[in-house]
């Protein structure tokens, strides 16, 4: 059954949307009520998420125009419109975040003794730990690449500070045999170098140099000859989201591999530079690089805050800093002598950060790894870090002799080379690697364990809304079930074969399998709400996602809404959907929760008269989640997990202190639902609830008094 789509007009642009969103964890940068420190983070993550915004989005919105398209997408915008309407935001919010650091952190920062130094100002001790620095760790690193008639202008690398020297000869040059240049790029090394050079200074400060302030301050050393008329920074973006043009007859993994190296020659789609640089070098950045006006961006002070994540590693002053909420351990697994006997007494729901990964499911792949009854391990793997104590376990499981297999996601963007690092490691040890799908990401999160019982054999189970990385489970909002539930075995054992042999299984018992099932099974319970309103009985939805970008599902909530569905969304990210609109959405209620931990599960919960269903899931509301990627939703069928879950979602429904609501045209109204609310921050209440709930208390005595919620 087929929906309308939405008119242009109901449809906010997903860059847009996205821009917004990244504004709203600005406002997190400008909170005066979040630590010193933190506020740093989150300007860091917010040039961090603008450098891939203009690595993938800008970028295929460039591809768009060079195409010659000019029809209007799904909102009525045609790509040259859009890309105006995207520069002028981001060149609005880049003003303002210059302003912020400039105006407002960096004078309360120097307030708490941290403090980032001109070389000019520096006493003569710190003076000689920069040269000493300089002329050791840098000047062996440094290439400086002249432009002239016989050097033609250089490959500038992707995101990489660059500084451009503009320089006078001296006579005794211009008389010798040796040509003489008037212009030089200098490449920082960042990549091998910390950005932020910490000097020697007082007891109880913090004093910094610049990396490109150090270089820029020693060129006299580097060009001698010349007089130095002039150097200033600069940091080129480019086009990273580059397609991988798939041949039947190649393998993906060499595919994959040709690909990362045309990325780092994407067409330029940004030029950040510091303002003060001469005209007749703008003028040929622009012909060389190929310029439009909407891809320069003047800055002042700092160019590129994604690296002040550097300076909020260094400093190590807590006060300035959120309190720690270490891991806390998951009760049915804490006190088990064996995993698998715990999990096959009860389904166990998982809540990452607040819950340990590794005590849980690091462990759960470790015990299968190394249990003698343990047959078979198949697990889908989509971000790995390159020490990843899961993908190492896999490989110990095949050491051992167990059959593995390992869905290796080569496309996952930006994770491509430790992904494709683990793929021929795991190979050499005899693991069954399955490089994805040709037209479609394997994005779903499970792990199949196979065991030799008693009884017989036992399928244990992990899913999950997040992936199998250490390094996120610290900082990403997730949920995760372990389980030994035979419908759910045989689901996740038919979708392995599918995945690995392309079998097509008979049916599934519980899962919603992307792209064959899981969004007519959404669309299926959401017409079931709005028969329910329909017919006079409560009705009510609670979404939550990162992003709502689907025009037909967006076209159900709209018809639920004129139903009389309450339909309660929490979307972190890109909202698509205008909600609170009379005639359209007035029951739909939009909440974007930001906060120190980045929300990342979805849960699609639905009322259903009185017999709840509550799905956590893998995919987002979005076409490339819902028709080309393998996701994976999957109930809980538990009433007690589902009741745990619809109640942290009525927790953060109520969030007063970080939780926005979001208007129509994609604004903030306020911070919470209802006004009367008292003060609430979702997330501590969370941690505050899962630390009872852990019933360790020689864990409880050694933890930090949790921070206040106001």
């Amino acid at each position: 059954m087929s929906h309308p789509m939405p008119r242009p007009e109901d449809l906010l642009n997903r860059e847009l949307s996205w821009l917004d969103f990244n504004a709203r964890v600005m406002e997190e940068a400008e909170d005066p009520s979040v630590p010193l420190l933190e506020r740093v983070k989150f300007l860091s993550i917010v040039s961090n998420n603008w450098d891939e915004f203009f690595m993938v989005r800008v970028a295929g919105i460039w591809r768009q125009i060079d195409a010659g398209i000019t029809q209007p997408g799904p909102d009525g915008l045609s790509p040259r419109q859009l890309l105006e309407r995207v520069a002028s935001k981001i060149h609005a919010y880049s003003a303002r975040q210059h302003e912020l650091f400039h105006a407002i952190l960096e004078p309360q920062l120097e307030a708490e003794g941290i403090v980032i130094l001109d070389p000019k100002d520096l006493d003569p001790a710190q003076a000689a730990f920069v040269l000493d620095h300089f002329e050791r760790a840098l000047l062996p690193l440094i290439t400086p690449l002249a432009v002239d008639t016989g050097h033609p202008f250089p490959r500038l690398g992707n995101r990489v500070l660059v500084l451009v020297a503009e320089l006078e000869p001296e006579a005794s040059l211009l008389d010798g045999d040796l040509p003489a240049s008037e212009l030089s790029f200098i490449h920082v090394p960042t990549t091998l170098a910390t950005r932020f050079l910490r000097v020697p200074s007082a007891p109880g400060t913090h004093a910094f140099v610049m990396l490109e302030d150090v270089v820029r301050h020693h060129l006299a050393r580097l060009f001698l000859g010349y007089a130095v008329r002039s150097c200033h920074a600069i940091r080129v973006t480019r086009d990273s989201d580059q397609p991988v043009e798939e041949d039947p007859s190649e393998d993906l993994l060499k595919t994959v591999e040709e690909s990362l190296r045309d990325r780092r020659r994407g067409a330029v789609v940004r030029l950040q530079y510091e303002k003060g640089l001469s005209a007749k070098v703008l003028d040929l950045l622009i012909e060389e690089m190929e310029l439009s006006p909407e891809d320069l961006y003047p800055s002042s002070g700092l160019t590129a805050f994604s690296d002040l994540m550097q300076l909020y590693a260094q400093v190590d002053l807590p006060r300035l800093k959120d309190a720690p909420l270490p891991p806390l351990p998951v009760p049915q697994l804490d006190q088990a002598a064996n995993l698998f006997d715990a999990i096959s007494r009860n389904d166990i729901l998982l809540h990452h950060p607040y819950q340990s990964f590794d005590d849980s499911v690091a462990r759960f792949v470790r015990e299968a790894a190394d249990d003698p009854r343990v047959l078979a391990i198949k697990m889908t793997l989509y971000r790995v870090t390159q020490n990843s104590p899961v993908a190492a376990a896999l490989e110990r499981a095949a050491e051992r002799g167990k059959q593995v297999a390992a869905i290796v996601e080569l496309r996952a963007r930006f994770d491509e080379a430790a992904n494709i690092a683990w793929a021929r490691r795991l190979e050499k040890v005899g693991v069954h690697v399955v490089y994805g799908l040709p037209n479609h990401k394997i994005h779903c999160k499970a792990c199949l364990v196979v065991r030799q019982e008693r009884e017989g054999i036992r399928r244990y189970c992990h899913l999950g809304t997040g992936n199998y990385n250490e390094r996120t489970s610290r900082i990403y909002s997730d949920l995760g079930l372990l389980t030994a539930r035979p419908e759910l075995g045989e689901d996740l054992a038919n979708l392995f074969n599918m995945l690995t042999g392309y079998t097509r299984p008979p049916r599934f018992h519980e899962l919603l399998v992307a792209p064959q099932h899981l969004k007519k099974g959404l669309t299926a319970r959401i017409l079931r709400e709005i028969d329910h309103a329909r017919a006079g009985r409560p009705a009510r939805m609670i979404l939550k996602m990162n992003a709502l970008v689907e025009p037909q599902i967006i076209q159900l909530l709209y018809e639920a809404s004129r139903a009389g569905v309450k339909v309660d969304l929490i979307v972190r990210g890109t909202c698509c959907l205008r909600p609170g609109v009379r005639g359209l959405s007035e029951n739909i209620r939009a909440l974007s929760i930001l906060d120190r931990f980045l929300e990342h599960a979805r849960i699609y919960h639905f009322a259903n008269d009185g017999q709840p269903e509550t799905l956590l899931a893998s995919a987002d509301l979005m076409p490339r989640n819902l028709d080309h990627r393998v996701e994976l939703a999957f109930p809980l069928a538990d009433p007690v997990l589902a009741a745990q879950v619809v109640e942290m979602l009525e927790l953060q429904l109520h969030d007063t202190l970080k939780g926005r609501v979001l208007g129509p045209e994609g604004d903030v109204l306020r911070r919470g639902l209802d006004d009367q609310d008292p003060p609430l921050r979702s997330q501590l209440r969370i941690y505050e609830h899962t630390l009872l709930a852990s019933g360790v208390g020689a864990v409880t005595r050694k933890l930090p008094p949790l921070p206040p919620e106001a």
